[in-house]
């Protein structure tokens, strides 16, 4: 079973929740802590699931992985 992802980016003056491999989004919010409790419930209901939360200046700022850890190496 894969992963599911879900992109938290901003969108104009609001944030976008969107998963990854879907081409509509799922939300938009006004603020970015709703879209980031948007995405977490929604990748916390996944049997695995995890959000990436980007910045204004588009790069990763933080991450949260729901369900099994991955398999560590070494």
């Amino acid at each position: 079973m894969s992963r599911k992802i879900w992109h938290v980016t901003p969108d104009g003056d609001g944030w976008r929740v969107r998963r990854v491999g879907v081409l509509r989004a799922d939300s938009v919010h006004l603020s970015k802590s709703c879209a980031v409790g948007r995405a977490k419930y929604l990748a916390q209901r996944a049997p695995l699931g995890q959000v990436r939360v980007h910045g204004r200046d588009g790069g990763i700022q933080t991450e949260y992985t729901y369900g099994k850890d991955p398999r560590r190496s070494g």
